[in-house]
């Protein structure tokens, strides 16, 4: 029966898991124990379930010996390796929450974060790109070269006590991941089974820093049920199987990663590849080949990249079936360029956001094709969706709306902000997405746009008043606008308009030098224009939409400065 009103429920067509992540991986590690669950391409890492099983137990017997437990929030910065997932489901074992750390975040970012949660450890990389970690660390926290590794004591991070630090150089104050591994013994051995029949399924174990467009982040806190459901439903619509191998190159940080990435294989026995730490287009064809993998998933900026290597046509992907293009809004004619030239016929695209654990909306392989490039399908299984208008009432079929989710995927809430947390979720039990949609009569969502400012570039959601907060604290900056225009490969850059006080001076390299290590690359401004005021409604509203049109109109004859910052660590993101 066709839809009159923008409200669905996703059809029951799965059984939802009711377990802790902890539980349900114990039991996909032993029923598929000789199935290879995890390659890792540049560390050389290749093992079983039950290798993968011995590894995480190794790691949580050894948290536990340090102290932490069930409820202890333990952050994880770094790239794609390893340890990252072992440590996300060492964790999961024994209910510490693990709090995912953005891998670019400066010391300004990287503070905050560890005590808006109150972190207790911290499992770092050694290197990546251009950041030093360890380094890092030691500049934010002096004391460390005076502490006994387990036991910091520090006024900038009260709650912070271990630092673990993947690699095998020593540093002061610090302990080795690989030490830590060796720590447990028989009594943290029955500590965890005893922590791991005690946790529930609707616990939280996973914070995600999703940033506000009030200011600084705000940590989505997700549970078991949250996470582990979508992973497994990602899957389903993936048809995964254990003889599935699915290539990762996008950042396990990222709930795309570590949930429709990582969960979705351990929820169906499949495999998790890792082609390097970070995304790098060469690379992710070379071992989706190597490995014959079947699934591949990425943002749109990724696929394009892939496709226009200019290898591309030297690799075999004839392995390719399936995979969930997800991130950002994705062109129609990329989409048919991934069915037909690698091979992904039954590619997905996949739209929600973290706060839902990430997805809400997911095209499936029978959906026509229109549907599939021209929409983000329909709502999920067991879920429900809405739009609704500003007052809140849900409108008729074909109008704008603001999409609207209710279900098991919705957030615990924002860790220790419960103002936020209200602002985001009704009295209803709504997660308003703050995206607007047309729903058609079948229940097919398009996007056309959003009602907040957020950027999104290369798969990075980047939202202008965490960046306006910041540069307000350079003394030559009176006012900011911050804001998104298009980009062929990256969707969108960030732009700033800048009105200095008077008698004030200074350039864009100024500008974008005083963000340098301060905030992640990806955040600052790529565009950067002198202005003496900003056009205004007539009652005083900054219009960031004619600024917008302003740059795409006139292009690059309009700008006093354009810079390179955001692009030094990265081509694509």
């Amino acid at each position: 029966m066709a839809l009159t009103q923008s409200y669905i429920c996703g059809k029951a067509d799965a059984q939802l898991i009711y377990q802790t992540i902890g539980n349900y991986f114990d039991y996909i590690s032993q029923k598929h124990a000789d199935s290879e669950a995890l390659v890792v391409a540049h560390q050389d890492i290749r093992w079983t379930y039950a290798t993968l099983k011995q590894k995480v137990d190794e790691l949580a017997t050894g948290l536990l010996a340090l102290g932490i437990t069930s409820g202890d929030r333990v952050g994880i910065w770094g790239p794609n390796s390893y340890e990252w997932t072992v440590t996300q489901f060492a964790t999961a074992k024994i209910g510490a929450i693990m709090v995912c750390l953005n891998p670019a975040y400066r010391l300004r970012e990287l503070e905050y974060a560890l005590n808006k949660v109150e972190c207790k450890a911290i499992v770092c990389a050694e290197q990546f790109k251009t950041s030093s970690y360890p380094q890092m660390l030691q500049q934010l926290i002096p004391e460390l070269a005076h502490c006994e590794p387990g036991k910091i004591e520090s006024s900038v991070t009260p709650h912070l006590r271990s630092i673990i630090k993947m690699g095998n150089s020593t540093v002061p104050g610090m302990l080795n991941y690989e030490r830590v591994t060796q720590m447990g013994g028989d009594a943290e051995r029955n500590q965890m089974a005893t922590i791991t029949s005690q946790l529930l399924p609707d616990d939280p174990i996973n914070i995600q820093f999703t940033s506000g467009t009030t200011g600084q982040p705000k940590g989505a806190t997700l549970t078991h049920c949250n996470i582990l459901n979508n992973g497994f439903l990602a899957g389903e619509g993936m048809r995964l199987s254990p003889s599935d191998r699915v290539c990762i190159p996008v950042p396990l940080y990222h709930c795309f990663g570590m949930v429709l990435g990582n969960l979705s294989c351990i929820a169906h026995g499949a495999t998790m590849i890792y082609p390097n730490d970070a995304f790098d287009a060469l690379t992710t064809l070379q071992v989706v080949e190597k490995e014959r993998c079947t699934a591949l998933h990425g943002v749109p900026t990724m696929f394009i990249s892939e496709l226009d290597h200019a290898d591309f046509k030297q690799f075999d992907l004839s392995s390719l079936r399936t995979g969930i293009m997800a991130g950002s809004l994705c062109p129609a004619e990329v989409m048919k360029r991934v069915i037909n030239e690698m091979h992904m016929e039954h590619v997905l695209i996949g739209y929600g956001q973290t706060e839902l654990s990430p997805l809400n909306h997911l095209t499936l392989p029978e959906d026509p094709l229109q549907k599939r490039v021209e929409t983000v399908g329909r709502v999920m299984s067991r879920i429900e969706v809405k739009l609704v208008d500003e007052y809140n009432r849900v409108i008729p079929i074909g109008e704008r709306g603001e999409v609207c989710t209710r279900g098991y995927s919705v957030m615990r809430g924002y860790w220790n902000d419960p103002i936020r947390t209200a602002e985001t979720i009704d009295a209803g039990g709504w997660l308003h997405s703050g995206d607007i949609g047309i729903m058609d009569e079948d229940g097919y969502v398009t996007i056309v746009g959003r009602s907040k400012d957020m950027i999104i570039r290369g798969g990075e959601n980047i939202y202008p008043k965490e960046i306006e907060e910041f540069l307000y604290t350079h003394p030559a900056v009176q006012d900011i606008q911050v804001f998104g225009i298009a980009h062929t490969d990256f969707g969108e850059e960030v732009c700033a308009w800048i009105c200095l006080k008077p008698g004030s001076s200074a350039c864009a390299t100024e500008i974008t030098d005083f963000c340098k290590n301060q905030i992640a690359h990806f955040k600052i401004p790529k565009h950067i224009r002198f202005v003496e005021e900003f056009p205004l409604t007539v009652t005083g509203k900054v219009q960031k939409f004619k600024m917008r049109e302003v740059m795409e109109t006139q292009g690059m004859s309009c700008l006093l400065y354009t810079s390179d910052a955001a692009d030094e660590e990265d081509s694509v993101d």
